[in-house]
């Protein structure tokens, strides 16, 4: 299973190490969406790099992450716990959230 907290401090300290930006959080948050948007692309293209491109979406969250001092996997964890529980209801064919 992969350290995702490890992971986290990795990607940051190769940001600092390679003298990539750390400091300014809205271009890290345009850079993910940059790279969101090449997976799309491979994807919508059929192209053979989507699971890259996806690593590349995945490797700027945890940057970001570690930027803004937030414990991505626990997040992730709360999220998904949250997301179980949560009710759902099909209003006029599109899927409702009706209780947290």
């Amino acid at each position: 299973m992969i350290d995702l907290k490890k992971l986290q401090k990795d990607i940051y300290q190769n940001k600092i190490d390679k003298k990539f930006n750390v400091t300014d959080v809205s271009m890290e948050f345009l850079l993910t969406y940059e790279e969101l948007s090449e997976a799309y692309r491979a994807y919508h293209k059929k192209l053979p790099d989507v699971g890259e491109e996806l690593a590349d979406v995945a490797i700027y969250l945890l940057g970001l992450s570690e930027i803004l001092n937030i414990d991505l996997e626990n997040e992730i964890l709360k999220k998904v716990e949250k997301n179980k529980n949560r009710i759902y209801k099909r209003l006029n064919g599109v899927n409702t959230r009706v209780k947290d």
